[in-house]
């Protein structure tokens, strides 16, 4: 009758392993975990490791999915203005009025020495000067844009900024000093151009932000610090425990 194989006691988990060989070194098991067999390790828990990283990578890819809305609307409407300017001194002399919607809309072709809706028509290089801090200050903030309605607005400004820069620049009289293209006219009302538009409608898009309370990255800076100072008069339970026991004392 044969006998049955004597297995080897079963390890600890965790317990060293011996080298197979005498004088051999002793070593870890480096998967053991205390209360848990040997074995591979296990996937990382979640929002740890790579799934953390990922996570802090997609929170970078934000602000560059509203930098390119940003520049998008900078570029429509830089096109739109510059096509429709080009379509007017292509096809109009300067003074001539097309009917589109009697009475009350039509082109008019007209040279503007000033500012928007001809505001300030003896001031050219001011306003040559304005446009391009303008333009500069907003491409500086493209990377920092986390807003979707301040990506739009800065992307009107800009596009209408740079619409009507270009005409300051290399339209007649002189560089610099180039009259715009205006000829969108309303009833009773100054003629104007896509960029005068975009750049009104951007405006009113900034406006209502800040009325909001709400920053190009997209934080309620305003809300925020009322929170923490509401915080900071109600204290914490500790603090609260404390004051409660000293106005305990001072009435008896």
């Amino acid at each position: 009758m044969s006998r049955r194989p004597t297995l080897p006691p079963s390890r600890p988990p965790g317990t060293a392993t011996r080298h197979p060989y005498p004088g051999g070194p002793v070593t870890q098991n480096p998967f053991a975990q205390d209360g848990a067999d040997d074995g591979p390790p296990t996937a990382p828990r979640a929002g740890t490791g790579a799934t953390a990283a990922d996570g802090r990578g997609s929170r970078r890819s934000v602000p560059k999915r509203h930098g390119l809305v940003l520049v998008l609307c900078t570029l429509v409407i830089y096109l739109l203005d510059q096509l429709t300017k080009w379509w007017v001194v292509s096809a109009m002399d300067e003074g001539d009025v097309i009917p589109v919607l009697p009475p009350l809309l039509s082109w008019r072709f007209i040279r503007n020495p000033g500012a928007a809706f001809s505001i300030g028509t003896d001031y050219t290089w001011v306003f040559t000067i304005i446009m391009v801090l303008v333009s500069v200050a907003i491409v500086l903030q493209v990377r920092r844009v986390a807003s979707w309605l301040w990506a739009v607005a800065l992307g009107l400004v800009l596009g209408g900024a740079l619409g009507n820069l270009t005409d300051r620049l290399f339209r007649e009289p002189s560089f610099g000093q180039g009259h715009v293209v205006d000829f969108i006219a309303l009833p009773n009302f100054a003629i104007f151009n896509i960029a005068d538009s975009a750049v009104v409608c951007g405006v009113v898009l900034i406006v209502l932000q800040t009325l909001r309370g709400i920053d190009p990255d997209g934080g309620r800076k305003a809300k925020d610090e009322a929170a923490v100072g509401d915080v900071g008069d109600v204290g914490t339970p500790g603090q609260q425990r404390r004051d409660h026991g000293e106005s305990s004392d001072d009435e008896q």
